[in-house]
């Protein structure tokens, strides 16, 4: 018997300090537990800070959202999400992409100058902060970390 689960989309609201608005974001999710309210993660964030693929969430269903508004975060995935702008335009993101996919993260092309990538619990952030750090540093990027999680918080820390 299959135990597919269907997915279900939530609608994320939150004030954005780089835009200075509020912002709403909607990310598909996997149902865990209807009775609940409990939705795992299933699409990178683009934009919402503090969340990250497979973080369990807790959302309940809004008659003016029509629809799954986010309510809290219940578990952590211990993944990460790392926002990065291009900054040199002879720089191809896909190359760029394609260093961080040799570390193991997966990312998502937001638009030709924005991507979003995805730090999965298993890969060492101290690597990957290196080559964020080294690329910022020969103005190739600029990067955010509005979902960094507690794990590779304390893999940077020394």
């Amino acid at each position: 018997m299959s135990e597919e689960k269907q997915g279900h989309k939530i609608t994320f609201r939150f004030y954005s300090d780089v835009f200075d608005r509020e912002m709403v974001e909607t990310l598909w999710a996997q149902e865990v537990e209807a009775a609940k309210g409990l939705y795992k993660i299933d699409s990178i964030p683009y934009y919402v800070p503090l969340i990250a693929t497979e973080d369990i969430v807790r959302a309940e269903y809004d008659a003016m959202e029509e629809g799954l508004l986010y309510k809290e975060t219940v578990t952590p995935s211990g993944n990460s999400t790392i926002q990065v702008i291009r900054q040199n335009e002879d720089t191809p993101l896909l190359e760029i992409r394609k260093k961080f996919a040799q570390l193991g993260c997966v990312s998502v092309e937001v638009n030709e100058d924005f991507m979003v990538l995805e730090v999965p619990l298993s890969v060492n952030y101290a690597v990957v902060k290196e080559l964020l750090d080294d690329l910022e540093a020969a103005e190739e990027i600029e990067y955010a970390e509005p979902a960094l999680s507690d794990v590779h918080r304390e893999q940077t820390s020394s």
